[in-house]
């Protein structure tokens, strides 16, 4: 099969799902895209931009069986703008996040236009896939209250129509290298969520300062990506835990990024919103123990645990039970039992998100319905 891949958000999590399923694929893939910078932008205009694109290699005699395209593609635009024969071939449209729920400061920054455009991309799409099913059913729960509040025509059936089509497909990663082994030393605990309001930074460092408070031994790695305003507990918090910092800041390569992982004796999330957890995901394939609050998309990234080890792995979400659970592990990792002598449960778990096995599920996902 022929696949011509849009991605309008060349970065993060966009880009690494791109270049694992083409990279694993058994059918054959043109991906165009355009820089991860500007995200509104990229939304108003890549239509446009991919239309022209696309018109010159149809000229000159590319053909394709199936147009692919992410949440950030005005896909409705894009079809009447792009040569009527790209109508012809079936599309599926990935949601690795949406506009109707994805996290602002305050509500009145939220453009509603954006929410809209995926609620027409995905209309427009034959097949919707999100990551989660959390993104998923955030998305379908909103688009009521949002069009209700429409001054007229409001297209209520379009989410029954959406939802029909829609189906939950988690991407895939690649899995790091495995850890020969604990090295001795304090807790190392990691912090690789991009550097923004919504991932909660301020709950990670008050329960640092807890453990701190307490006379626990601990390290820290705060890693993740980093964007113009950065919130203002990040620069205290580099004073405040100086002697404990082991690494700090965006990782300039994979293989940083990878080291860091593997440096991790616990991966903590305290995140207010979270449509997959790529980086989790990976820190947890790397063999960091998780910790992460019982809500958004984590329960099911581990939902191949057992039912015990699961609620090891999830907390309230609150301040004080995260120190406690962290104060915890401390103990059980100064006595090198961390994972009660079976260090690769977690792994084990993340199995399924091995690129080497997820990518032939989305191929023959295509081959049966598409």
């Amino acid at each position: 099969m022929r696949i011509l891949g849009l991605e309008p958000y060349f970065g993060g999590s966009h880009r690494a799902f791109l270049d694992g399923w083409s990279r694993c694929s058994r059918h054959d893939w043109t991906v165009l895209e355009l820089p991860a910078y500007k995200w509104k932008w990229r939304m108003r205009h890549a239509a446009h931009t991919f239309a022209e694109q696309v018109a010159e290699r149809l000229a000159g005699g590319e053909r394709f069986d199936l147009l692919f395209c992410s949440d950030m593609l005005n896909l409705a635009e894009f079809y009447g703008l792009a040569p009527a024969s790209l109508r012809e071939i079936p599309s599926i449209a990935y949601f690795h996040e949406n506009q109707l729920t994805y996290p602002v400061r305050c509500e009145s920054e939220r453009d509603y236009h954006f929410g809209y455009t995926n609620m027409t991309t995905a209309l427009a799409a034959s097949r919707v896939w999100f990551n989660s099913a959390f993104n998923r059913d955030s998305f379908l729960e909103a688009l009521p209250g949002f069009l209700a509040r429409m001054p007229d025509y409001q297209p209520l059936e379009a989410v029954d129509r959406i939802r029909a089509k829609s189906d939950v497909q988690p991407p895939g990663i690649t899995f790091p290298l495995a850890r020969s082994g604990r090295a001795s030393g304090p807790l190392r605990i990691l912090w690789a969520a991009r550097w923004e309001h919504d991932k909660n930074p301020a709950a990670f460092f008050e329960a640092m300062q807890h453990l701190k408070n307490d006379g626990v031994d601990f390290q820290l790695l705060v890693i993740g990506e980093q964007f113009r305003n950065i919130p203002d507990v990040f620069a205290a918090a580099k004073i405040a835990f100086a002697e404990r910092i082991v690494r700090w800041g965006h990782q300039p390569g994979r293989a940083d990024y990878e080291s860091a992982l593997l440096d991790a004796d616990v991966i903590v999330s305290t995140a207010d919103h979270e449509f997959f957890g790529l980086s989790v995901v990976e820190a947890i394939a790397a063999g960091a123990y998780p910790l992460l609050p019982n809500r958004l998309a984590y329960p099911e990234l581990l939902s191949d645990c057992t039912p015990a080890w699961r609620n090891r792995f999830l907390y309230d979400g609150k301040v004080e039970q995260l120190a406690r659970r962290l104060r915890e592990l401390a103990e059980y990792a100064a006595r090198d039992d961390l994972w009660g002598g079976d260090p690769q449960i977690g792994v084990r778990a993340m199995r399924r998100f091995d690129w080497s096995s997820r990518a032939a599920e989305l191929d023959q996902d295509l081959a049966a319905h598409m």
